[in-house]
C-alpha cells in the first residue's frame, strides 16, 4: 500500500480554542454515563468520536480488554461491534493473543474529552486516540526497548463468523471482518479496513487462534490479527491510523488517504477538537455552575455522535439489499438508528441545529426502505436488527420535518409509511414492520404497548400527510385511527389494559414492553385532554401522577417514573395539562438534581444513541417537544441564566433560569407577556427572546392560561 501517513497533506494547526475563548470540547466528559449495570447505566464509551463520524475509537464497553476498537454505538444497552481491536504491548510477542482476552484492560484515565482519550496501561505503555471523519488515528508511547501494536481481525466484541488480515508493508496492513450480534440478533455485517504506522517495524506477524506465525503475512478467520514491533529503545512513539469502509478494502485505503491530513497526532487531536467546539457551540449556556455545564455540554456531545456516516468518501455504501450503493452528490448516508428510543428527543434536537444532515438521515431511512421493502426501526450497519416494537421510523421522519429537516423525498417517505400502517405482514429484510397489524386493522387491537406506539405512529403520518403532501384525506384518516388507543381504556379499572382479539380483558400487567401499565398509561402525547377527561379530569390526572413522581428510579417492572425509561420521557411535562403547570418544572429540578451527575455512574439509564443526552439538553432549556410529527413545545424552568442556540434561520436566547430558582414566575416572548405553557417552533426557529423570570417560591398561576 502506497505510504500516506504524516508528512504529505500537512496543514496548519487548528486552534481548539472558540473566539469566546470557551473550549467546548473540553468541557466534554466523557466518562460520565460509562458505568452501572442494566437499566441505570449510560453504556457510554470513553474513547473518541467526530460529529455524526463514521468511526468510534474507544475501549470497548463491552470488552475494555481487547484494547480499542473503532466501531462502537454510543449507549447502546447490548453488546455491540468492537471492530478490530488495536492493543499496545510493552516488549515482543511471545504468545498468540489468540482472542485478546487475556491482557489487562487499561490502568488509568489521564484524559478524557470531546475527540480525545488518553489512557495507561497496566505495563506502564500510554494511549492517545483520536478521530477525524472517517478514521482514527493513535499514539502509543512505550516504557520499554520494544513495543509490539496488535490488532484483531477476527476479534470483535461478540463474534467473528469469517475474517482475513493481510500485511502489506512493514508499515501497513488490510482486511476485513463480518459477524456479530446485537440484543440477540445475528449482524452480519462485513466490515473492510486499512491501518499503517509512521514508521517501519523491526518484527512483524501473524495469528490464528492460539498458534503465533512468526513473519506471515496472513491471517484468517475467527481469533486471527496482526502484530508489528518496534524498535522503542530511542524513539518511544508510534503512531497508528485506521479507516473503515462497509464496501471494500479498497474504499477503506481511499478513505485512509483522504484523512491524512495533517504531520502528527496532535495536529490531528487539535482538528478534532475544533470541530467539537465548532458543533457544541452551536449551545452556549451562562451558569455558575460548572457541574452542571460540564454534564449539559456531555449530553449535548452525546447527543451528536449517531446517527453516523457509513458512506465512503466516494459516496458509495453498503444497502439494505447488500449491493452497492452511491449518495447522490452532496449527500451521505447515514446508519445507528436507534430508531425506537431517538424519535422522541434526539431527532427532532438534529433537525433543529442540523436539517442538512438531518435530512440527509431521513433519506438514508428512506433508501433503505426502498431497498428492502419497508422501514426498519433499529438499523445497525445495513442491517435491521428488529430491536423493539412499535413503527418509530414514520414518526421520527414526522418529527424531524416538523422541526426543520424537509429536504428529502417527502413523496417517497410517505410511500413507505402508508404501505407499513396498512398491509400486514411486509417485512424491512427478515423482520415484520407491523405485528399484529391485520388485527389492529380490523379491531382496532394489539398488545397494549404496541398499539400506543402504533397510535402515534399513525398520528405522526396523518401529520406528514398533511404538511409535507397536503394530502388531507389520509391525515384524517391516520389520525382518526390512532384514537384506538381509546380500545385500551377499561372503565372498571380506570387504567389502559390490554385485549385479546376478541375484546376479552387481559390481566392488566399483560403486553407492556420494557414497563409497567402504570407508566405507559400516559403514553398519547397526541391526545392527553381527552386521555385525562377519560380517567376523570385534571385533579385525578394530577393525583395519579404525583403517586407515579413518589419515585424517579424505578426499573421496567416498577409502578413508579422511571427516569432512564423511554416510555415516561414525556410525562412531567403533562403536569401542563393539569391545574399544577408548576409541578412540570418541580418535577424535571428534582430528575436533574437527584437522578443525574458528573460521576462515570450520572445516568439513570441506558443513553440509546443520543436520546436520554437530547433528553437533558432539552429539560435543561425549558422547552420539549411533545406531540408526534407537530412542531410545538411543553414549557419548564431552564436551569441557566442564559442559553444563546445558533438555529440556521436565527438565534434563540433564552435568559432568567436558574439551578436553584426552578418555578416560573413569568414568561415574556420578544418583550410581550407569555402565559401558556405551550409554545410553537415556528415563533422561535427565526431567532427569538424567551425571558424567564423564576422563583424558589412555589409559583402556581403560571400556565393556568393554555
Amino acid at each position: 500500500m502506497k505510504k500516506i501517513f504524516f508528512g504529505i497533506l500537512a496543514l496548519l494547526v487548528f486552534s481548539c480554542v472558540s473566539a469566546t475563548s470557551q473550549n467546548y470540547a473540553k468541557l466534554v466528559d466523557t466518562k460520565i454515563g460509562s458505568e452501572g449495570s442494566g437499566l441505570g447505566c449510560g453504556y457510554n464509551y470513553i474513547g473518541a468520536s467526530y460529529p455524526f463520524g463514521m468511526v468510534q475509537f474507544t475501549p470497548s464497553f463491552f470488552s475494555p480488554q481487547r484494547g480499542f476498537v473503532i466501531t462502537q454505538l454510543s449507549g447502546a444497552g447490548c453488546s455491540n461491534m468492537g471492530n478490530f481491536p488495536v492493543l499496545p504491548l510493552a516488549g515482543s510477542l511471545k504468545h498468540s493473543p489468540n482472542n485478546m482476552d487475556r491482557y489487562p484492560k487499561f490502568e488509568n484515565i489521564n484524559d478524557a474529552h470531546a475527540g480525545y482519550l488518553s489512557v495507561e496501561m497496566k505495563d506502564k505503555s500510554k494511549a492517545e486516540l483520536t478521530v477525524n471523519e472517517r478514521s482514527g488515528i493513535a499514539k502509543f508511547c512505550f516504557d520499554d526497548n520494544e513495543g509490539t501494536v496488535i490488532i484483531g481481525a477476527g476479534v470483535n466484541s461478540t463474534f467473528v463468523t469469517n475474517a482475513r488480515v493481510q500485511i502489506t508493508s512493514d508499515y501497513s496492513c488490510e482486511g476485513f471482518s463480518e459477524g456479530g450480534e446485537f440484543c440477540g440478533t445475528d449482524t452480519n455485517y462485513r466490515i473492510y479496513f486499512a491501518a499503517e504506522f509512521n514508521r517501519p517495524a523491526k518484527k512483524r506477524g501473524t495469528w490464528i487462534k492460539h498458534a503465533l506465525l512468526e513473519s506471515v503475512d496472513y491471517a484468517y478467520g475467527e481469533n486471527s490479527g496482526a502484530y508489528f514491533t518496534f524498535d522503542t529503545k530511542e524513539n518511544e512513539e508510534v503512531t497508528y491510523r485506521i479507516a473503515i469502509s462497509f464496501v471494500s478494502v479498497e474504499n477503506a485505503k481511499q478513505n485512509l488517504e483522504a484523512a491524512g491530513l495533517h504531520d502528527t497526532f496532535e495536529e490531528y487531536r487539535a482538528a478534532a477538537e475544533k470541530s467539537w467546539n465548532e458543533n457544541l457551540g452551536k449551545i452556549a449556556v451562562t451558569t455558575d455552575n460548572e457541574d452542571r455545564k460540564v454534564q449539559f455540554y456531555t449530553h449535548l456531545y452525546h447527543s451528536l455522535i449517531h446517527p453516523n456516516i457509513v458512506s465512503d468518501v466516494n459516496g458509495e455504501y453498503m444497502g439494505a439489499d447488500y449491493k452497492v450503493h452511491k449518495t447522490e452528490e452532496g449527500r451521505d448516508f447515514y446508519s445507528s438508528f436507534s430508531v425506537w428510543d431517538t424519535y422522541r428527543t434526539q431527532a427532532q434536537l438534529l433537525a433543529m441545529l442540523y436539517p442538512k444532515e438531518s435530512s440527509d438521515m431521513m433519506q438514508s431511512l428512506i433508501d433503505f426502505a426502498d431497498q428492502c421493502g419497508g422501514y426498519g426501526r433499529w438499523i445497525l450497519a445495513n442491517i435491521e436488527t428488529g430491536i423493539m416494537q412499535g413503527d418509530a421510523t414514520p414518526t421520527l421522519i414526522s418529527n424531524s420535518y416538523a422541526f426543520g429537516a424537509t429536504n428529502f423525498d417527502v413523496e417517497k417517505a410517505y410511500k413507505y409509511m402508508k404501505r407499513g400502517a396498512t398491509i400486514p405482514l411486509l417485512r424491512s429484510q427478515e423482520h415484520e414492520i407491523r405485528p399484529h397489524l391485520a388485527e389492529y386493522i380490523k379491531v382496532g387491537l394489539a398488545p397494549a404497548s404496541m398499539l400506543l406506539e402504533y397510535a402515534s405512529s399513525d398520528y405522526a403520518i396523518g401529520q406528514f400527510a398533511k404538511k409535507a403532501l397536503g394530502n388531507t384525506d389520509d391525515a384524517l384518516f391516520f389520525t382518526d385511527r390512532a384514537q384506538n388507543w381509546k380500545n385500551l381504556y377499561n372503565p372498571e379499572q380506570n387504567w389502559l389494559q390490554s385485549r385479546h382479539a376478541n375484546g376479552k380483558w387481559k390481566k392488566i400487567h399483560d403486553d407492556w414492553r420494557e414497563s409497567t401499565y402504570k407508566n405507559y398509561f400516559w403514553m398519547v402525547p397526541f391526545n392527553l385532554e381527552c386521555l385525562i377527561d377519560t380517567m376523570g379530569g385534571k385533579d385525578a390526572a394530577e393525583q395519579r401522577l404525583d403517586i407515579l413522581f413518589k419515585r424517579l428510579d424505578a426499573g421496567y417492572d416498577d409502578d413508579w417514573f422511571a427516569a432512564g425509561n423511554e416510555p415516561d420521557f414525556q410525562v412531567p411535562w403533562i403536569y401542563n395539562w393539569t391545574n399544577s403547570p408548576y409541578k412540570t418544572s418541580e418535577v424535571i429540578h428534582r430528575i436533574l438534581t437527584e437522578m443525574y451527575s458528573s460521576k462515570p455512574f450520572g445516568l439513570p439509564g441506558n443513553d440509546d444513541l443520543g436520546t436520554m443526552g437530547a433528553w437533558y439538553v432539552f429539560a435543561s432549556i425549558g422547552i420539549y417537544p411533545m406531540i408526534p410529527g407537530v412542531g410545538v413545545f411543553s414549557i419548564n424552568a431552564p436551569q441557566f441564566k442564559e442559553v444563546k442556540i445558533d438555529f440556521p434561520e436565527g438565534e434563540l436566547v433564552i435568559t432568567g433560569g436558574s439551578v436553584e430558582k426552578h418555578y416560573i414566575q413569568t414568561l415574556k416572548l420578544n418583550g410581550e407577556n407569555y402565559k401558556s405553557s405551550w409554545i410553537d417552533w415556528k415563533d422561535l426557529k427565526n431567532g427569538a427572546m424567551l425571558d424567564f423570570k423564576t422563583s424558589k417560591k412555589v409559583q402556581k398561576n403560571w400556565g393556568l392560561l393554555n
